[in-house]
């Protein structure tokens, strides 16, 4: 089954392999309340467009001024045009470590993502020396009941910046990360492309604009 992503995401590709195997099964599936079209003319309407306007004020406030770019010390010299080549390498933590990251969580009332994320971000900050760091950290898309079990591209990128300072304790941190998730996400249905038209950023062929890392929990993590 070859899909172009413009149609598709992988929550998409998982109600197609659900369907499928239902209809193999000799299973009707259930209707639908609405189809990807009736959200392509929802996106357009005149509510939505000033709920937009008020997703775009706050973005382009965020990303208002200089956008600082990562930069990682790399064992080879970065290409001049991006060419997506790289490895990959699983490394797994073991239960005991979880748990004590989820106990962590807990105490500081974020979840095991702002937490992870937090430590993530440390990471960079320490790699690169850099104290602003933006990440960026995809979301489905998927905020109304009614399009839970629809296919199509909803996915849309949350660039998430901090401050890493040494000046600062982790849990000041934490409680600012939180803070700046949290409004991230209440404003996340503006689109990622139309923040890099508009915040002005100035484009590279050898990196990504706004951000070169991404951070994500792949589902069923917790």
């Amino acid at each position: 089954l070859d899909i172009h992503h413009i149609i598709s995401d992988g929550i998409s590709q998982k109600i197609l392999k659900r369907e499928f195997q239902a209809l193999n099964s000799g299973e009707e599936l259930p209707p639908l309340s609405i189809q990807y079209k009736d959200y392509a003319e929802w996106l357009q309407s005149p509510l939505v467009r000033e709920l937009m306007q008020k997703h775009e004020t706050y973005w382009l406030e965020q990303f208002s001024g200089d956008i600082p770019v990562l930069r990682l010390p790399t064992d080879f010299r970065r290409p001049l045009i991006q060419s997506f080549e790289g490895s990959v390498i699983h490394r797994q933590i073991d239960e005991t470590l979880s748990r004590r990251l989820k106990e962590l969580a807990v105490r500081q009332e974020v979840t095991l993502f702002m937490m992870l994320l937090g430590i993530f971000k440390i990471l960079l900050s320490k790699l690169s020396g850099q104290e602003e760091i933006i990440v960026g950290s995809p979301v489905a898309g998927r905020g109304h009941a009614d399009l839970e079990n629809i296919s199509g591209f909803f996915v849309n990128t949350l660039a998430l910046k901090s401050r890493v300072t040494g000046s600062m304790t982790f849990e000041a941190f934490l409680r600012e990360l939180k803070q700046t998730t949290l409004e991230a996400f209440e404003n996340q249905d503006y689109p990622f492309e139309e923040l890099v038209e508009k915040s002005g950023v100035q484009r590279d062929a050898g990196r990504n604009p706004i951000f070169d890392v991404v951070f994500s929990l792949a589902e069923g993590d917790d």
